[in-house]
């Protein structure tokens, strides 16, 4: 396999400054990609971009806010005229109970993770289907799958992602374009390390596997999922979570 094989393909990864998404940008650009990241985070985006160097492109934009998606879309297309590769990484979680969930914690879930993810599919497809070829990845979540309580908001935009994923693969299947999904569960990043031993006890208890995995993990497949060769397959969700998603 050529280790260069997404070299000339123009990739767009949301989420790039969180530990996942910058494994997932490592992963593409050994692979030749020219990248476009995006992220709230400025300086971690910063430092990302100066040590890739070269082929890479970075937007700070939060895409919480109204008509950031479009803007962003805007910017990146101006540069790149198309893009090749969309990864759909970048979400938030804004836990509670049911009964205490504000229509604010709600929506900002949903919008960010499920509604942005559709506005950036959208804006992409275009040069994809004039291609005849394209790649779509969406990152969803174990939870989306099997819930979890507290996150009634962010594992309905979690499976609604899934459902995307599956619709949207069927209306492009004959194009050259695939449409699939990773499925992380519990990740060795920034966000999982301060989390209680106990809390982490629990987590092992329900993994089979018995260990967190790593961003690298995800991004490995990622990479698979972009591949050329990776053609036949779409509209499938990759369950990267330690056997999680089997309940227990």
């Amino acid at each position: 396999m050529d280790i260069a094989f997404l070299a000339q393909k123009h990739c767009l990864i949301t989420g790039a400054t969180g530990g996942i998404g910058t494994a997932i940008a490592h992963r593409l650009w050994n692979l030749g990609a020219t990248l476009h990241l995006t992220g709230r985070n400025a300086g971690r985006l910063e430092a990302l971009t100066a040590l890739l160097h070269d082929r890479v492109h970075s937007y700070c934009y939060d895409l919480s806010l109204e008509g950031a998606p479009r803007a962003l879309l805007k910017d990146v297309l101006t540069r790149a005229q198309e893009i090749d590769i969309l990864v759909n990484n970048g979400g938030i979680a804004k836990d509670n109970l049911a009964l205490r969930m504000t229509d604010q914690d709600w929506d900002s879930v949903v919008h960010l993770n499920l509604a942005v993810p559709f506005i950036l599919s959208q804006g992409v497809l275009s040069g994809m289907l004039k291609k005849r070829w394209g790649r779509i990845i969406n990152i969803t979540s174990v939870v989306g799958h099997k819930g979890n309580a507290g996150q009634c908001n962010y594992s309905a935009a979690k499976a609604g992602l899934w459902g995307m994923t599956k619709a949207l693969s069927l209306e492009v299947a004959t194009k050259g374009v695939t449409v699939n999904a990773v499925a992380p569960g519990f990740i060795e990043t920034a966000m999982t390390a301060g989390i209680s031993d106990k809390i982490r006890a629990s987590i092992l208890e329900h993994t089979p596997c018995k260990f967190m995995g790593s961003p690298e993990d995800v991004a490995y497949v990622v990479q698979f999922l972009a591949n050329p060769e990776a053609r036949f397959i779409t509209g499938q969700t990759v369950h990267v979570n330690g056997g999680m998603y089997m309940g227990g």
